[in-house]
C-alpha cells in the first residue's frame, strides 16, 4: 500500500507580530481601531517574534536530520514567511536544499470591512455585523468582503489534497495563522463545529506553537494522520524564548 500522507506533519503559528502588539495596545486603551500602518499581509514579526522563530529553528536543528522537516509550506503573509526563514536559517530543515513553498491558500482569514477594528470598533461602526456574528457564530459568519471559517476550510481542503498527492512519506511543516491551525485540525480530525469551537475557547494558539501529526497505518483503511501534540511550546522554553499567545490584530472579527 502506497502511503498517501506525510510521515510527520507540523502546523506552526507564526511568531509574535507587530500586529499582535498593536492589537494589545488598542485593547488596553479602549480604542475602536488598531493602529497598523501596513496591510495585514505586510505586517512583520516583532523582535520577540524573530527570537521565537529562531528558537523553534534551533530546537528542530537539535533533532536528528531524519526527523526534521524536508518540505516547508508557508502562508504568503510577511510574518509567516519571516518565521519560515528564521526556522531555515537556524538549521531547522533536514537539508539546505529542502523544499520551500509559498502557498496563498494558507493565508490568514480575510476580515473584509471589519479589518483593523477591535470588538468595540465593530460594535460602534457595524452593530448589525456584531449582531449577525452573535446569531450565526464565528464558524459561519462572513463579514462583507471577508471570509467565514467555512471559507477558510474550503481552501484548506485543497491544501490537504496537494499534500496527500505530492508528499506521501515526506516530513512537512506548515507555517500559517491561528485560524488556519484550527481549521486544519477540523479537517484532519473530522471534527464538528462545536468541537473545534470548544478547542478554540480553551486558549489562543501560542506564537510558534507547534501542532504535530504522525502517520498511523492503523488510522483508517489506508492509514492516516494522528494528532501527537497540540499548541506545543517546549521548543521555545528549551531555547529560553518567551512564550506569547496574543490573538492576531483582527481577532475581534474572528
Amino acid at each position: 500500500m502506497e502511503q498517501r500522507w506525510p510521515t510527520t506533519l507540523w502546523i506552526v503559528r507564526h511568531g509574535q507580530s507587530a500586529g499582535n502588539v498593536a492589537r494589545d495596545a488598542a485593547d488596553a486603551a479602549g480604542l475602536g481601531r488598531i493602529d497598523i500602518a501596513d496591510r495585514d499581509m505586510d505586517v512583520a514579526l516583532s523582535p520577540l517574534g524573530e527570537e521565537q522563530a529562531s528558537a523553534l529553528g534551533r530546537w528542530l536543528a537539535s533533532l536528528p536530520e531524519d526527523e526534521r522537516p524536508r518540505t516547508l509550506m508557508t502562508s504568503p503573509y510577511r510574518r509567516a514567511i519571516q518565521t519560515s526563514q528564521h526556522i531555515r536559517d537556524a538549521g531547522g530543515m533536514a537539508a539546505l536544499d529542502s523544499k520551500f513553498c509559498i502557498d496563498e491558500r494558507l493565508r490568514e482569514k480575510e476580515f473584509g470591512i471589519l479589518d483593523r477594528l477591535t470588538r468595540l470598533g465593530i460594535e460602534a461602526q457595524f452593530p448589525e455585523q456584531a449582531e449577525f456574528r452573535r446569531l450565526l457564530g464565528k464558524f459561519y459568519h462572513r463579514p462583507p468582503g471577508g471570509e467565514s471559517w467555512c471559507d477558510v476550510i474550503l481552501r484548506l481542503r485543497s491544501v490537504l489534497d496537494t499534500i496527500s498527492l505530492h508528499h506521501g512519506g515526506d516530513r512537512v511543516m506548515i507555517v500559517a495563522h491561528q485560524v488556519v491551525v484550527l481549521c486544519l485540525r477540523y479537517l484532519l480530525e473530522s471534527l464538528t463545529e462545536d468541537q473545534i469551537l470548544a478547542i478554540d475557547r480553551q486558549a489562543d494558539i501560542a506564537n510558534c506553537g507547534v501542532t504535530e501529526y504522525r502517520f498511523d497505518p492503523d488510522c483508517g483503511p489506508d492509514g492516516g494522520l494522528k494528532l501527537a501534540r497540540y499548541n506545543f511550546t517546549a521548543p521555545l522554553e528549551d531555547q529560553a524564548a518567551p512564550v506569547t499567545a496574543e490573538p492576531d490584530a483582527n481577532v475581534a472579527a474572528r
